[in-house]
């Protein structure tokens, strides 16, 4: 099992998790991975509440091995997050907080994502040893909202998701967002063709080198950047770790 801290490093080198939920068949969600990857999205996140999902999880371990990550998501309690693990998910997201759950992943050394939305939920988070949290709903707020919260958070690592799209995926990297999560407006559902769902995965990407990312203290954000495209994904993701 791969270590917190190397996919996290991953989480943030690729900086986008594409996430399925609902009425898939196993092979549908295979497929959809399939797609996904070669249009240069390398992380997968199956929700729990998506059909024949810890099926779907170990058969897309199966299937990738290395050259995604695979993990879990709306991972509401300790058995759910125990089963997610069996199955072979690599990381874990949930939609909140639970503490049992976060002392779990913590003592395997496994990433785990806790959904927050206020300032004392982030705190709580912190608290219990997360650096990395999830920000959701994100789309009743919006970027400015991030914005807001990591003025005085700003040692904390944000994912948002809910709402995320083309069009302002740019304004939350600028906010802040160290990778975001990005469900329906990519995965549209069941009868989304698959040269759809392509061309909304090219679309997400394509601008990546224009967008503007956060300062980080102790990264250059715009080597990333420049190494993302110079370099081999397999390459360009031991680089990153290392920064």
């Amino acid at each position: 099992m791969s270590t917190r801290h190397g996919i996290t490093a991953r989480v943030k080198a690729d900086g986008l998790i594409a996430i399925v939920r609902g009425d898939f068949a196993v092979e549908r969600t295979l497929a959809i991975a399939d797609t996904v990857r070669d249009a240069g999205v390398s992380i997968l996140e199956v929700t729990l509440n998506t059909t024949g999902a810890l099926e779907a999880i170990a058969a897309l371990r199966l299937r990738q091995g290395e050259r995604m990550l695979i993990g879990a998501g709306t991972v509401r309690g300790l058995a759910q997050w125990r089963a997610a693990v069996e199955a072979g998910a690599q990381f874990s997201v949930a939609p909140s907080f639970h503490p049992e759950v976060v002392a779990a992943a913590l003592a395997a050394d496994f990433l785990h994502l806790p959904g927050v939305f206020t300032p004392t939920e982030v705190e709580r988070a912190v608290g219990a040893g997360c650096r990395v949290v999830k920000l959701f709903p994100v789309d009743a707020l919006g970027p400015a909202y991030l914005k807001a919260l990591r003025a005085p958070l700003d040692d904390v690592d944000f994912v948002p998701t809910g709402g995320i799209g083309v069009d302002n995926i740019a304004s939350y990297r600028k906010a802040g967002a160290v990778a975001v999560g990005i469900g329906g407006s990519l995965v549209a559902g069941p009868s989304q063709s698959l040269d759809d769902l392509a061309a909304r995965a090219r679309a997400l990407r394509a601008p990546r080198e224009e967008r503007p990312w956060p300062d980080t203290p102790g990264c250059d954000r715009r080597g990333e950047v420049m190494l993302r495209y110079s370099v081999p994904a397999g390459e360009r993701l031991g680089e990153a770790a290392r920064m």
